[in-house]
C-alpha cells in the first residue's frame, strides 16, 4: 500500500505544475480537497455505516487538515519556481522532520545516533537548497515549509489511525481542509493576492483537477491503511520511492533531470532517513517482550 501511494503521489505534482501556469496555486488546493471530499463522501457512503463515521478527537483532526492544506499550498507553490525532483528532494527531510516531533510531543527517545542522522539529512537538504537558492530564491524553501507541516500532519495521522476508519479519517480531512481553504481563498480575493484569488478553470483543467483529486485521495488513503497496519519505523524508507518516480515524472514531462550536487544531496539525505528508521525498528524490536517457555 504504501509503495503504490509512494509512485502514484507525484502524479498530483506534475498536474499542479501544469496547470500553476493557468490557474492560481490557492485554487489547485482548494481544487484538490474538494475531489477528495467528494470522492471520500461517495466511499464512506457506500463502505462505512454511521457508526463508522463517528469523529473522535476533532481538534486532532482539525489541525491535521490545516497541516495537509499548508504543506499542499507551499509545496504546490515551490514546483512552480522550481524542478519536480529537486522539490521533492528537499520535501524528504520530513521523515527526519517526523523523528524529531515524535521526540518533542509523543516523548519518543531520539538517542545520538538518530541525533547525528538528523542532522546529516538537514546537510542534505542544504546541498541541494543553496544552488536553488541562487535560481529560485526564497522559493527554495518552500519544501523545508511543506516538509515540517507534512511531518506533523503524518504525527497525527498515526495518532488517529488506530481509532478511526481511514476514509472517514480522509472524509474529515478533506472537508475541513476545503473549509480551511475556502477562507484562504476569500481573503485572498479580498486582498486582492494573486496567487490566492480564484478564476473560473477551463473545462480541460477541471478534467486534471478532477485527477489530481483522485491522486491524492487515493494515495492518501493508501497512507492512512499502511499506518494503520504497520509501525512508521517500517514504512518510513518506502517513502523515497516518491523520489524515483518524481525524477521519472519530471525528466518526461518538463525535461529536469538534478545534476550531480542534488544527486549527493538525495543520497545523505535518503541514507539518514534509512538509518533513522532502522534504528527505530531495532529499538522497537528489542523493546518486544520474549515468550516464556
Amino acid at each position: 500500500m504504501m509503495a503504490v501511494a509512494m509512485l502514484l503521489l507525484p502524479g498530483i505534482d506534475v498536474i499542479a505544475k501544469k496547470v500553476g501556469a493557468r490557474i492560481p496555486v490557492g485554487e489547485i488546493v482548494w481544487f484538490r480537497f474538494f475531489f477528495q471530499s467528494i470522492f471520500m463522501g461517495c466511499a464512506a457512503l457506500y463502505f462505512l455505516d454511521r457508526h463508522q463515521l463517528r469523529l473522535t478527537h476533532p481538534l486532532q483532526h482539525l489541525i491535521r487538515a490545516c497541516m495537509i492544506a499548508l504543506a499542499t499550498l507551499l509545496f504546490f507553490s515551490a514546483i512552480q519556481f522550481m524542478p519536480l525532483a529537486e522539490s521533492i528532494a528537499i520535501f524528504f527531510i520530513e521523515p527526519l522532520l517526523l523523528t524529531v516531533l515524535a521526540a518533542m510531543f509523543l516523548g519518543e527517545p531520539i538517542g545520538w545516533r538518530r541525533s547525528l542522522a538528523v542532522v546529516a539529512g538537514f546537510g542534505g537538504a542544504m546541498l541541494i537548497v543553496r544552488p536553488e537558492f541562487a535560481k529560485a530564491g526564497w522559493a527554495a524553501l518552500l519544501p523545508l515549509g511543506a516538509a515540517f507541516a507534512f511531518a506533523t500532519y503524518l504525527l497525527l495521522t498515526k495518532r488517529l489511525s488506530g481509532h478511526t476508519h481511514p476514509i472517514a479519517i480522509q472524509l474529515f480531512t478533506g472537508v475541513a481542509a476545503l473549509l480551511v481553504m475556502s477562507s484562504v481563498l476569500a481573503l485572498g480575493a479580498v486582498a486582492g493576492v494573486s496567487w490566492l484569488s480564484p478564476i473560473l478553470p477551463s473545462s480541460s483543467d477541471l478534467a486534471l483537477l478532477c485527477l489530481l483529486g483522485l491522486f491524492a485521495s487515493t494515495g492518501h488513503l493508501l497512507v492512512v491503511m499502511a499506518f494503520a497496519r504497520v509501525q512508521a519505523s517500517t514504512l518510513a524508507p518506502l517513502q523515497y520511492l516518491e523520489i524515483v518516480s518524481a525524477t521519472i515524472l519530471g525528466f518526461y514531462f518538463f525535461g529536469d533531470f538534478p545534476d550531480l550536487v542534488a544527486w549527493v544531496g538525495v543520497a545523505i539525505i535518503v541514507g539518514a532517513g534509512v538509518f533513522v528508521a532502522w534504528r527505530e525498528s531495532k529499538i522497537a524490536g528489542a523493546k518486544k517482550p520474549t515468550a516464556q517457555t
